[in-house]
This record gives structure tokens, sequence and C-alpha cells, in this order.
């Protein structure tokens, strides 16, 4: 990804290194986070139960090591990207949401996570909570190198925050309530599906906009995309899937949208509720 002379975000919280108290979960709650491991959208169905205190509020700051600068450049891109959507579509101004990178445990204003939960965005605050050691579990335990499938994670942490400001994620909670634990199942997945698609639309825009994308790239994402269907990670952690209990999609479902999105670069192509 030619990202190296791009923008950097002012909207970049950097909590790394900050000690955060990990009273209340334990080892319980650190299985439950299974639950949202992989770039899930509201993570409080898992850490309500922990303690609730104020995030700690902490000015952004500019990140000084490669990793943060290359999340800060991502971050400045989706926002570009998202303003002119917005912009052009809505008419309406995009409220850029805040990125906090952390270390082991943070406090949002969906409660106390770790880094075990993986990247998330908490719809309390309009936050997007990233630890970047993911990013080498993407690598080493997910097979899904390169920076720009760590893009797409951001990207897709970013569609969650889109949903959340057009009303999106509360029409499918809306619709998802007296369906049963399968209907409920279904439209989580509908709605990462559609993260997925946003993080293709973003990819979309920035080729266009700002030729971001190298040899190579796109398929760093759909990788990525592909490694962290429900169906890889039930058969890899059981030996069998159970379809039912999906949250988030198929392999081939997150890369079908992905690339829906990325190949139309349109908003309307990205509607996974039909």
């Amino acid at each position: 990804m030619r990202w190296s002379s791009g923008r950097r975000s002012d909207n970049v919280v950097d909590r790394r290194g900050m000690a955060v108290p990990l009273a209340g979960g334990g080892i319980g709650m650190a299985v439950l986070a299974l639950v949202v491991y992989m770039l899930g959208g509201d993570p409080s169905t898992v850490i309500d139960s922990a303690p609730r205190e104020a995030p700690q509020e902490v000015a952004p700051s500019a990140p000084k090591d490669q990793a943060g600068d290359f999340t800060s450049v991502v971050l400045a891109d989706t926002e570009d990207t998202w303003n002119t959507i917005f912009h052009d579509k809505f008419g309406r101004d995009y409220d850029e949401p805040q990125l906090v990178l952390f270390s082991e445990a943070v406090r949002s204003g969906c409660g106390l996570a770790r880094s075990a939960m993986g990247p998330f965005y908490c719809p309390r605050d309009q936050r997007v909570y990233i630890d970047l050691a993911f990013n080498r579990e993407l690598s080493d335990r997910f097979r899904a190198p390169g920076d720009f499938a760590q893009a797409y994670v951001i990207a897709h942490e970013v569609g969650h925050h889109v949903q959340q400001l057009l009303g999106i994620s509360d029409a499918i909670q809306e619709r998802a309530q007296g369906a049963g634990e399968e209907g409920a199942n279904a439209f989580s997945v509908r709605q990462e599906l559609q993260a997925d698609c946003f993080a293709g639309l973003w990819a979309h825009h920035a080729q266009r906009a700002r030729n971001v994308v190298e040899p190579g790239d796109i398929e760093e994402a759909l990788n990525a995309a592909s490694a962290i269907g429900d169906d890889r990670l039930q058969r890899e952690a059981q030996g069998y899937v159970v379809p039912e209990s999906f949250t988030h999609g198929t392999s081939q479902q997150r890369v079908t949208w992905f690339k829906r999105g990325y190949d139309s670069g349109r908003f309307e192509s990205c509607n996974t509720l039909g």
C-alpha cells in the first residue's frame, strides 16, 4: 500500500503503555470475548458484565512508531473517503470517529476490554479500538499478512461507525429483537458483511482518488476476509461448522461483499438487508 506520503489523522488517541486495572471478568470473560474476537461490532454483549467505568480521556496524539503512523494514515484515508460520500450522497457532514491505540486492556464506553477481543468498535463512545499486537496475530495465526490486510481491518471497524451514524445499526438491532438466537445471529452476519462491503468501498475510492493500491494489495485484503470467516474459524477450532451460530459470515461471503464494494464503488451495492 502506498501510504508513507498520506495525510495523518488528527483523531488517533495513543493509550499504549497506560496501565489499566484488569479487575473483573477473569478467564471466563476472556473465553466469552472469543464470540466477538474477529472484527465484531458492539462488544458490549461480552463486556457489559465487567465493571463499567468512564473511559480514560486522553487527547489525540500522533503515534511515533511506524505501525501507529500507518494506522493514522489509513484512518485519515477513511475520513477523506467517507467525508466525500456523506457530502455527495447524504448532504451532511461525516462525524469522524476517534481511533484508540491500546495495549493489553482499555476502558471504553462499552466497558473494560482486553486485547484478546481483537479490534472493535464501541457505538457508545463512537470510537474504534485496536491493540496493534493484533497485526502479528493476523499474520501468524490467521496467515493473512500484509499492510493492506491491516488496512482492511481498520476500514471494517470504521464501517461499523458509518452504520451507527446512518441508523443502520439501530435498525438491525430492532429487527433482530424477538427473532430468537438463530435469527439474531443472521442479522449480525448481515451487519458484518455490510461492514466488509464498506471496507471494499473505501478501498475503491482510496484507489481512485489517491492511487494507494499496489499490486497484491487487494489479494491481501481478500485473504484476510477469507481467513476470518465463521466456517473457517469453526472448522479449525473444533473440526466442524455450525451455520446457525455464524455471526460474521462465511469466508466466501466476506470475500464476496468486500469485492462488491471494491468493484462497484457504490454505496447502494452494500445493502445486505434486502
